[in-house]
């Protein structure tokens, strides 16, 4: 018996399957699986009249085909019309292309003209069979994204059956009015079967008002779901955990310091959401050093002051060490019950916490991933820090909310999130914002270096060790890998022991074991170390304010994130501190346009925008990691307008009507609507 098709006309097995790969499961993804261009075959050009560079369509009677074997094997054919000549070079072809070019035979060719060493040419062009009596198309011919296997014939054959059928409008005529818009179905069949008078220009650039409608409809499906999903959490019930000014107004009191303003306005808007009956999921994002750890903890402390457990989670095991030894001395003066929970432990000693913590008898616990991948539980989890949270997946995220009945929820970050990518995709979330850093942090000078001048720096860091100063000197790789010819961690320390055998150097990477790692970290932080080779496992949360110079290997090989967040672990004491980027030649375009964001900015927001922009909301986000549609149609810095007008639509048409919404999602997203809602 056989399966029936995904579609509304039959499809075989095989083929659903390479369209599968694609995202197309049903006759809305082939009406929405747009062309990545379009070629204008509705016109010949006479071979007379051909230019380098353009691309044409001629049609022409072969004179001659024939194999050539020098300079390499190739297929050329000689093509004339009334006019002129033209060649035809095939670099990769099958031996029944040269049975197929008879002399006498019209063909049709499109490609790109060039001139060659025997006049003008065509390499590997379209080509059809085709005389005078061969209609031209009516319309500019679409290429569509495809996948091994699945042609361009193919797809246009299954498109064009999944337009045969009407294509109904999910949004009322009066707001396409109000907004400008045309139709549904004239802007999906114009992208799809383009005029010949339609600008290619407009079209490719897609600035067009047909591509305008699709990227206000995709925005709008996105904005209805995470609209959605923010609804369905306030109608969530959880323990309310209001403000009670015991543990949270002693620690700080404690600190050495006094809150910023910022610090000051998203601690009131954390407090607020906690005392809240439905879960808090609040986005806490600042840059490096802005003090989020700090309002993290009062979160914590605020639950633990309702008698409720809280969980402190970071993705790495430096980073949530680094956060438990910071904190649980201050913490447990103030009588409140700290574990540490990591994979590195002895099985005692995490069986230990966890009876613990299932006990009731630990207020705060500090982890890596363990603390949602293993079967403990805990005896009344209230709230949940999430650092890092761009590390995490959403699996890993759900995996920790089950740890208890709807706890609150507060995911950090280090890496700003522009307003663009805020509005849309974590429109689900609550955003605080520390937009200011703690008086007293010292401007980091950032400089650009060619590894040809690596002697100057090793001088450099040599005088700002034996000046009192500390630095580190971080590199991309653990040890060596063939694809990646990099410096490594490991024969940088090599190296540099044997260079500078007046300093006292150390190494730390991911490899090593947790305790051994941590007496490197203690010993640099003591000042026993004065240069501290790393890989990026120091990118996050290490904190030495006597370190006040950073080298950074193949700078050009890392992400503007991980740059920016390395260059914050200096700068945090009063030393004059400067971040070295060592660079190899040569540099690719996109490389050369990081390295020059990162020298030439240091606001952690304006580096973020400008990452985005390089990058795209997919990589940004990380969209595998992250559970979240990635935008195909619009443009989150050419779309703000028509984003904010979805995001007002949204709420609109969720009040007014549900289930124009409903119909708009399932179009638009499909199986994939079922957002996150964490």
């Amino acid at each position: 018996m056989k399966a029936a098709s995904p579609f509304s006309f039959p499809v075989s097995p095989a083929l659903a399957a390479k369209l599968v790969k694609l995202g197309l499961a049903r006759d809305t993804d082939l009406i929405l699986h747009l062309p990545l261009r379009w070629e204008d075959e509705t016109r010949l050009t006479p071979i007379r009249d051909l230019l380098p560079g353009q691309s044409a369509q001629v049609q022409a009677v072969v004179r001659e085909a024939s194999v050539a074997y020098r300079p390499r094997r190739m297929l050329t054919v000689a093509v004339a019309d009334a006019g002129g000549v033209l060649g035809i070079r095939f670099l990769n072809f099958y031996p029944n292309h040269l049975k197929l070019f008879q002399p006498g035979e019209s063909f049709r060719f499109s490609g790109e003209v060039r001139g060659g060493f025997l006049g003008l040419e065509m390499v590997h062009p379209r080509f059809v069979k085709a005389d005078d009596a061969t209609p031209l198309p009516t319309q500019l011919t679409p290429v569509y994204p495809t996948t091994a296997g699945l042609g361009q014939a193919t797809l246009r054959k299954l498109v064009a059956r999944a337009l045969a059928a009407p294509i109904t409008d999910t949004l009322p005529a009066n707001w396409l009015a109000e907004l400008g818009l045309p139709e549904l179905e004239a802007s999906i069949r114009v992208l799809h079967q383009p005029p010949p008078d339609c600008v290619l220009a407009e079209l490719e650039s897609r600035q067009h008002p047909a591509w305008q409608r699709l990227a206000f409809d995709e925005l709008l499906a996105q904005q209805l779901s995470l609209a959605t999903a923010r609804r369905q959490r306030q109608r969530l019930c959880t323990a309310p955990l209001p403000a009670q000014q015991q543990l949270t107004a002693a620690f700080i009191h404690t600190l050495p310091f006094a809150l910023t303003a910022a610090q000051a306005r998203t601690w009131q808007e954390i407090s607020a959401d906690l005392a809240q009956p439905h879960p808090m999921r609040r986005l806490l994002q600042g840059d490096v050093g802005s003090g989020k750890t700090v309002v993290a903890a009062l979160a914590c402390l605020q639950a633990i002051e309702n008698g409720f457990q809280a969980a402190f989670m970071a993705p790495t095991e430096i980073l949530a060490e680094q956060h438990y030894r910071k904190l649980a001395p201050v913490l447990s003066a103030l009588g409140v019950r700290c574990a540490w929970v990591s994979g590195s432990q002895r099985k005692s000693e995490r069986t230990a916490a966890w009876q613990a913590i299932a006990a009731g008898d630990i207020d705060l616990a500090f982890g890596t991933h363990a603390l949602f991948q293993e079967a403990g539980s805990f005896a009344r989890l209230g709230l949940a820090v999430v650092d890092e949270q761009h590390r995490f997946g959403v699996g890993q995220r759900l995996a920790l909310m089950q740890k208890g009945t709807e706890p609150h929820q507060l995911m950090m970050s280090a890496t700003p999130i522009p307003r663009t990518l805020a509005m849309s995709f974590f429109a689900d979330l609550d955003v605080s914002v520390i937009d200011e850093l703690p008086p007293g942090r010292t401007p980091v000078v950032t400089k650009l270096v060619s590894a040809a001048r690596r002697d100057d720096v090793l001088a450099r860091v040599t005088a700002a060790c034996l000046g009192g100063g500390q630095a580190y000197w971080v590199c991309p790789l653990i040890e060596e890998s063939e694809k990646l010819q990099l410096q490594t961690a490991q024969d940088t320390y090599t190296a540099l022991a044997e260079q500078l055998p007046e300093l006292r150097i150390g190494l730390v990477h991911g490899r090593l074991k947790p305790d051994e790692k941590q007496a490197v970290m203690a010993a640099f932080q003591a000042h026993e170390i004065d240069l501290l080779v790393a890989t990026t496992v120091i990118e996050v949360g290490v904190d030495v304010p006597n370190a006040a110079l950073m080298v950074i290997e193949h700078a050009e090989r890392m992400g503007l994130a991980q740059l920016h967040q390395l260059r914050g672990r200096v700068g945090r004491g009063s030393r004059e501190s400067v971040c070295v980027l060592l660079y190899q030649t040569p540099v690719s375009e996109l490389a050369r346009a990081r390295l020059k964001v990162i020298f030439e900015l240091t606001d952690g927001f304006e580096i973020a925008r400008q990452d985005l922009l390089l990058r795209g909301p997919g990589e940004f986000l990380g969209s595998r990691q992250s559970g979240l549609p990635m935008l195909r149609f619009a443009d989150l810095e050419r779309d703000l307008a028509l984003l904010e007008r979805a995001r007002d639509y949204a709420q609109r048409c969720l009040e007014a009507h549900p289930a124009i919404a409903a119909r708009h999602v399932e179009r638009w997203l499909g199986n994939r609507a079922g957002l996150s809602q964490t």
